[in-house]
């Protein structure tokens, strides 16, 4: 069985790498293939599908990695074909930005869906004229966007090391977000991108001039932020006074299922960066911003009541935040003079 599916892998990517016709019957055999593979298997057989992936041609490359993006989600390591995947996602994102812009230039109006139309000579004809050389290049990236989008949101769910290894992560994550006005799957890839592993955050209680320095890894909002750190720091051992959220709860936050219904989570404080600014639930922790190279979230009573649905934004990504230090009031007192007030 393994052997198999290894030749038809090795096949498909020969295939794909000269654009030989045979792509398109190797595909289906492919999947059929896998259907009855171990994850081990798969795992094997994913170094040389990360081959295809990273050279074919980009309508082809895109097919190949919808198909590790299901191995994944059968149990496959994501590791081996990770890096391959974001990357030719960047790559494909820029040029279909330039068919994009291409496109509003040459006809004043809005560019084919990418997911509803296809390739096509008429669409080739319209670009041409402002795209040139890199016309067919951008045609095909602009089509195969959705399936690297898919592909990415897999991977970078599921590997750590793969979001660790990536380079310019920022521009990454910048262009991932301006390719979101034509197709808003790119929005969680972008938030993706921009999920921090291995972050020491420092959190000060403003009302008792306490503080922790916790540790956060795969955490795709701030109201998981803020339940983690609830459930960290809540009725603990020299922590905040209170009682803690339900454990179930906290579960859900971390990389458990959520339960059924889906319970409501409460917010017990408010979020306030270093400059007095709210912190937002909707936004990320990567938007929290540093002081001397550390992000300091601060603690403030809430305002009003904030309730929301348990669970995480990105379901498969499991996350951790961890308590790496207590801080008393005297070990902090250089930090408060960097900490403004609460604006409002």
């Amino acid at each position: 069985m393994s052997a198999a599916l290894h030749q038809l892998v090795d096949e498909i990517v020969r295939a794909a790498l000269v654009e030989d016709r045979s792509f398109g019957d190797l595909l289906p055999r492919l999947m059929g293939e896998a259907q009855a593979a171990s994850a081990a298997a798969k795992t094997a057989a994913l170094p040389r599908l990360a081959e295809g992936i990273a050279e074919a041609p980009v309508n082809l490359g895109g097919w190949l990695a919808v198909v590790s993006g299901a191995w994944i989600e059968d149990g496959a390591d994501p590791d081996p074909v990770g890096l391959a995947v974001v990357r030719r996602l960047t790559d494909a994102t820029a040029a279909a930005l330039a068919f994009g812009n291409a496109w509003t230039e040459a006809t004043g109006g809005k560019p084919p869906d990418m997911e509803e139309e296809q390739p096509s000579q008429q669409v080739f004809d319209t670009v041409r004229p402002v795209l040139g050389d890199g016309t067919v290049t951008a045609m095909m990236s602009w089509f195969a966007l959705p399936q690297f989008a898919m592909a990415s949101s897999t991977v970078l769910q599921a590997s750590p090391a793969t979001r660790a290894g990536l380079d310019d992560r920022d521009f990454r994550a910048f262009v991932a977000g301006k390719a979101a006005e034509h197709l808003p799957h790119m929005d969680h890839v972008q938030a993706l991108l921009r999920v921090l592993d291995g972050e020491r955050i420092l959190v000060l209680d403003r009302a008792t001039r306490r503080g922790w320095t916790v540790a956060i890894g795969g955490i795709g909002d701030n109201f998981q932020l803020h339940m983690l750190l609830a459930g960290a720091l809540i009725g603990r051992p020299g922590c905040m006074p209170g009682t803690p959220p339900p454990p179930e709860i906290v579960a859900s936050f971390l990389d458990a299922d959520v339960p059924p219904g889906p319970p409501i989570a409460s917010s017990p404080w408010n979020l306030v960066d270093a400059h007095g600014e709210w912190i937002y639930n909707e936004g990320v922790p990567a938007d929290v911003p540093a002081v001397n190279g550390t992000r300091v979230v601060v603690l403030d009573p809430p305002s009003y009541e904030r309730t929301f649905p348990a669970g995480r934004r990105f379901p498969r990504m499991p996350a951790t935040l961890r308590v790496d230090g207590m801080h008393l009031p005297d070990d902090l007192a250089a930090w408060w003079s960097h900490i403004a007030p609460a604006t409002r």
